[in-house]
């Protein structure tokens, strides 16, 4: 049993039960119906026009924005270019009811979700064995002025190692060249061959 319905200028091949992303519905209480009905099915291999009025139902499951598409617009040579975002508002539905010609199929009601089991806390510690551990090691005023004398001592090796500024000499620039240009041609035609 299916029914193909038009909704937001796009149709739609749905049967109770589907859920359908269309273009943003106003739904009231969560509801949303289609009264486009295209063609429906009542049996296999039978699909026709309704002869009455039909229509779908459906409960909102979901509304949202679809993912973003980036629109360029671009004109070769002539220094255009334009770079514009857009994301789509949908809803999605599922299609609860089909009713025509006096008769109604409906959706089997949907099973709750699951919950996910929640992982297992850790045991808290108790306050007794919290209270015997050692802090953790700090360093002193002792350790932080023997790291600092170590440091010093370490840059000041550096120093004397590295060649004093004054005595290295600057680097001397090349230098430059004359550029070689050849000799212009004598004449000052533009033509191929000498003048007689």
């Amino acid at each position: 049993m299916y029914a193909v319905i038009r909704a937001g200028g796009k149709q739609y091949r749905v049967a109770p039960g589907d859920v359908i992303r269309v273009e943003k519905a106003a739904g009231a209480d969560g509801k949303v119906e289609f009264n486009d009905v295209l063609a429906v099915s009542g049996q296999e291999g039978h699909v026709g026009r309704p002869q009455s009025s039909a229509s779908v139902v459906g409960s909102v499951v979901e509304e949202g924005r679809a993912d973003k598409i980036l629109v360029f617009h671009y004109k070769r040579k002539k220094q255009y270019k334009k770079l514009r975002g857009h994301r789509q508002a949908f809803t999605a539905v599922r299609i609860t009811e089909i009713a025509f010609d006096g008769q109604r199929f409906t959706a089997p009601a949907e099973a709750p979700k699951p919950e996910k089991p929640r992982r297992p806390q850790p045991p808290a510690a108790p306050a007794a064995e919290a209270a015997g551990a050692a802090p953790a090691p700090t360093r002193g005023a002792k350790g932080r002025a023997a790291k600092a004398k170590a440091q010093a001592k370490a840059h000041a090796q550096v120093k004397a190692h590295a060649k004093p500024a004054a005595h290295a000499a600057p680097k001397k620039a090349a230098p430059k060249k004359a550029a070689h240009k050849p000799a212009a041609k004598k004449g000052g035609s533009k033509g191929k061959g000498k003048k007689k």
